[in-house]
């Protein structure tokens, strides 16, 4: 009996490099090639001759993309989905894309470095600009997004037959924390992927999905990436966000020594939410997470702050050292 021939795949891997600097949450991007297309993250094909591992292989091209050397990275997920990576017409192998998220300092590269490489540090706000709450609630929330979601779970002429355990107004309140519900800020990937499923992001169209209600107006539905690319970033929010809680990311983020202001604006800018910032440092002061190195800052203006660093001895004590922070 003759075999069937089965469709090649191609593993691809792509990493999520986060730093934060003056109080904003920042993505490493690289250019493309093609000036017509958006940006998109640091990737490349996965080699098993010249990578032994996934890990390895990822290194090795965010290096060569951004002359950067990766210190934390994790696996966050493997997007398989047909149609997310593709262009009409294409006939090549489908690409299963292993997404990474990486934390570092934006001095680990230099500028110069950077760009010779075309990549480049951008706020991950302009991705998801409904995510940043620090000014109180976003404006285009109400001005744009919720109405356009609401015309398309009303509309019935493009929803799929299938059987599904929620319907769209369901979902949409679940996400975006409508009718009582509250907002979550780790239901990153949820929201973007409500926004895609809509044809409400410029992504969904140029895949071919339908857009009943038309692309959100100007900066409301967010920078588009390359590829599935916005996809794998809404992946690595979230997991970031819902890590700080129970493990001690935040401090791969921050410098050797630093003042609790800064710690408290680092945590602020991952989570997209002010905090109190009494309640705040006696969080940290419970937790122990840190200890005074007996220094302090020097401002150009205001008062020298102690500087702390994080107690790594807090890692042997307890499983699940975070920072359970409360927005105001």
């Amino acid at each position: 009996m003759e075999e069937i021939g089965r469709p090649p795949i191609e593993i691809g891997l792509a990493a999520a490099i986060v730093a934060v600097q003056d109080r904003e949450p920042l993505i490493l991007v690289v250019a493309s090639d093609d000036d017509a297309q958006p940006d998109g993250l640091p990737f490349g094909p996965f080699d098993p001759i010249l990578h032994r591992t996934l890990d390895m292989g990822l290194r090795a091209w965010v290096e060569e993309q951004t002359m950067l050397d990766l210190g934390y990275v994790e696996q966050l997920y493997t997007f398989g989905d047909r149609g997310r990576h593709a262009r009409p017409g294409d006939v090549g192998p489908h690409l299963v894309s292993v997404g990474y998220l990486a934390l570092t300092r934006t001095g680990a590269a230099s500028a110069g470095a950077l760009g010779r490489a075309r990549a480049a540090w951008r706020r991950w706000y302009d991705y998801f600009p409904w995510e940043d709450w620090r000014g109180g609630r976003p404006s285009l929330l109400d001005d744009a997004i919720l109405p356009a979601l609401r015309r398309w779970a009303r509309d019935r002429s493009t929803e799929s037959a299938a059987a599904r355990p929620l319907g769209r107004r369901e979902r949409v309140s679940l996400a975006f924390g409508t009718e009582d519900a509250p907002w979550d800020e780790e239901r990153v990937l949820d929201r973007y992927e409500l926004l895609y499923s809509a044809g409400l992001v410029p992504e969904a169209v140029r895949d071919g999905r339908p857009a009943p209600v038309g692309v959100l107006p100007g900066t409301a539905g967010g920078t588009p990436m390359r590829f599935d690319h916005r996809r794998i970033l809404a992946t690595a929010i979230s997991r970031l966000r819902g890590k700080l809680k129970y493990r001690p990311v935040v401090f791969e983020l921050m410098a050797p020594e630093f003042s609790l202001t800064e710690l408290q604006q680092t945590v602020e800018a991952i989570s997209g939410h002010h905090v109190h910032k009494q309640n705040f440092r006696r969080l940290v002061e419970a937790a122990a997470l840190v200890e005074p190195t007996g220094g302090e800052s020097r401002p150009k203006r205001g008062r020298p702050a102690a500087l702390f660093r994080f107690r790594r001895d807090v890692l042997n004590e307890r499983p699940a050292p975070g920072l359970r922070v409360r927005s105001r």
